[in-house]
């Protein structure tokens, strides 16, 4: 995105020059092919699911695969409020 790249290599680097900071850029995944291919399985993965498909979800580790939408009290905040996506937010219906 044209906005992130004017913040970072524009607005930043000059404040960073201003504060006499060194500056690095970190690489970014761009158009790598293996990026692609797991957003595209993943895009592919939540899609079936909504149709209500039975899915292999996708995970790595030892964990497994998590949620869709987190559910109640999933995230807890400091004070009160509906989860992001859960069954409590009131885009849900």
């Amino acid at each position: 995105h044209m906005e992130v790249l004017y913040d970072l290599d524009t607005e930043a680097t000059a404040k960073a020059a201003e504060l006499g900071l060194p500056v690095r850029r970190s690489a970014t995944v761009g158009d790598a092919p293996r990026f692609a291919a797991a957003v595209r399985d993943l895009v592919l993965e939540r899609a079936a699911s909504e149709r209500g498909r039975a899915v292999e979800r996708c995970a790595l580790g030892s964990l497994g695969p998590s949620h869709d939408l987190c559910p109640v009290g999933c995230c807890p905040a400091r004070a009160p409020k509906p989860a992001a996506a859960g069954a409590d937010s009131p885009y849900i219906t």
